[in-house]
């Protein structure tokens, strides 16, 4: 009997998965007594890129990262079962350099070219089919073949095993969206709810209108970018001209800040030992706590004790004049000391005369705590000067102790992938200080600034609908209201099960399959099969993804970082070879589809 795997979703996740199954299919598939294999793929969009890198959006979109920083294969860092197989990263592949900021355009074609790849690597027998439909739902016991019902299919899909890879997820709206979405209704306004920021019907806002907009990442940057250059303005230098198109952006959110600039600068001299102060035996304390651990109270030290570790391992070791005591003195007694206690403060105070120069996470986070401005125009100032102040820094070599903290998060990521997942809080943080946008994109939001097309809101921002309008207010500017009649959250929906547009995970979650207290699958987190409420991994069913407690740092991985992503697509693929390799399986022929 053919055997069968059914990907639900087959984007870069699936993509990731399909190369390391053609990688370890010499050692897991060959010479066994599997007679064939079918692989389908169900995703509406084209296989490689999926929905978010597909190749029809904008060409104005970039992707977030150096092309440099972008690579879809292995290399010795990663620690991994299965083989190496190198490849070239996104600027090897296209020739371009390094460091631009290429095009989603550019990097569809990139990964189509790597689908097509892992499907040539994959073994005589193994056959892969595109199914640009959507799955409904997946039924079948542990014992059982599963079936999977596919829009438009008459006959389900019966597969042997079921990956469901599905990346970002459409939703439904929460409580709070479903009052303004119906308030707007009402009023005759405009409510745009969390989206995919290429997929959002923007042309309901008007020229030269006022909009509010929630949400100050990496969906606003699309957003800024759709409305302005997408509607015919343009750039000399840093000044934008409009074109006249343009509705009038009052950005803020919790922060009040854009997330901060990728860093201009490569790294140089000894990189900071990494992991330090929470690796796998840190880790396993962790897991083998009575009760549990809480992420705030026993993971969040470590974090704060690890990024510091990297942090002052660069100043001391490529800034020693900026420090008053030896790295080995200071190391010594940083290890001594507790996260956050008062002895470490001291120190650090210590040691490190300039307080610029000392790593302060708290007020990272909350970079406009405490701040007031008596005038509108005050605080357009005061956030430019922010903004200008950030690019300046994020491409100055001389603060190179935030690349190392940004070594150090790349490090924690990886770590945290065993303990679960720890919630949006750290996945925002990450993204805040790690993930934000190319300084290009900083250069622009300076000149709508200047151009008056954008506008700052300041942080912890309120937004209530009454009166028939919808107005926002934030205590960085006390008293000052702005009206629109139109409010946009830029931001992508939440990932949970409850609330997920996609009818599959719709229906497990009715089902009561296993969730986290945040509303994601629960997943093995040695291979990524599907929990039950009892916490039993179902032994025929994977998932791996933003919708799981497997989520990782992003779609792609930076060359050389033992990447946390690499890690679970080798063990997962490992899984379903060796599940397909050694299982007896009973079930009905998969139909010819």
């Amino acid at each position: 009997m053919r055997r069968s795997l059914v990907f639900v979703g087959a984007g870069p996740r699936g993509t990731g998965i399909l190369e390391r199954i053609a990688a370890n299919a010499p050692e897991l598939y060959e010479g066994s007594d599997v007679d064939g294999l079918d692989i389908h793929l169900v995703d509406p969009h084209p296989p490689g890129g999926g929905r978010v890198w597909r190749a029809d959006q904008s060409p104005l979109l970039w992707m977030n990262s150096q092309a440099q920083d972008v690579t879809m294969f292995t290399d010795e860092t990663v620690e991994l079962t299965g083989p190496v197989v190198p490849g070239p990263a996104l600027h090897e592949w296209s020739g371009r350099d390094g460091r631009d900021f290429l095009s989603r355009h550019e990097q569809s074609a990139y990964m189509r070219w790597v689908y097509e790849q892992a499907v040539a690597a994959l073994p005589e027998g193994i056959t892969v089919h595109h199914h640009p439909r959507r799955a409904l739902r997946v039924t079948g016991g542990h014992d059982t073949r599963q079936d999977v019902f596919v829009e438009g299919l008459d006959e389900p899909i019966a597969a042997d095993l079921v990956l469901l890879l599905q990346g970002h997820l459409d939703a439904e709206l929460d409580d709070e969206q479903t009052e303004l979405a119906a308030y707007a209704e009402r009023n005759g306004l405009v409510h745009l709810p969390p989206d995919f920021t290429a997929d959002s019907d923007l042309s309901r806002l008007a020229p030269g209108a006022p909009v509010l907009v929630r949400g100050f990442g990496l969906a606003f940057v699309d957003l800024m970018v759709l409305l302005t250059e997408g509607r015919g303005g343009r750039y000399e230098g840093d000044t934008y001209h409009p074109s006249g198109r343009e509705p009038v952006l009052h950005v803020g959110s919790r922060r009040g800040v854009p997330y901060h600039s990728k860093i201009g600068y490569d790294w140089t001299g000894e990189r900071p030992p990494l992991p330090r102060y929470l690796g796998p035996a840190e880790v396993d304390a962790l897991l083998a706590r009575p009760g549990g651990h809480d992420f705030r109270r026993d993971v969040w030290p470590l974090i704060e004790k690890e990024l510091g570790f990297a942090h002052y391992h660069r100043l001391f070791t490529a800034h020693p004049g900026r420090t008053r005591i030896a790295w080995a003195d200071f190391d010594e007694k940083y290890e001594a000391c507790a996260p956050g206690s008062p002895e470490l403060d001291a120190l650090v105070a210590s040691a490190v005369p300039d307080p610029a120069d000392r790593l302060d996470l708290t007020a990272l986070d909350h970079p406009l705590s405490g701040v007031r401005h008596t005038s509108y125009e005050a605080l357009q100032d005061g956030l430019r000067g922010y903004i200008t102040d950030d690019l300046a820094r994020r491409h100055d070599p001389g603060h190179s102790p935030d690349l190392a903290v940004f070594l150090g998060l790349l490090s924690v990521y990886g770590q945290l992938v065993r303990l679960g997942d720890p919630g949006d809080w750290w996945h925002g943080f990450f993204s805040y200080l790690a993930s934000g946008p190319p300084g290009p994109r900083l250069r622009q939001l300076l000149a709508l600034s200047r151009a008056g097309i954008v506008r700052f809101l300041g942080a912890d921002v309120r937004v209530s609908a009454e009166d028939g309008v919808f107005r926002a207010q934030s205590p960085t500017l006390p008293g000052h209201v702005t009206e629109a009649r139109a409010l946009v959250e830029a931001r992508l929906p939440q990932p949970t099960l409850a609330r997920a547009r996609d009818p599959l995970l719709r229906a497990l979650h009715a089902e009561g399959v296993g969730e986290t207290p945040a509303g994601l699958l629960a997943v093995d987190p040695a291979d990524g099969r599907i929990l039950d409420r009892a916490g039993v991994p179902h032994p025929r069913r994977f998932a791996l993804g933003p919708h799981t407690d497997a989520r990782g740092a992003g779609a792609f991985t930076r060359p050389r970082t033992n990447s946390p992503t690499f890690r679970q697509n080798d063990a997962t693929a490992r899984a379903v070879l060796d599940f397909l390799r050694t299982s007896t399986t009973r079930g009905t022929h998969v139909p010819d589809q």
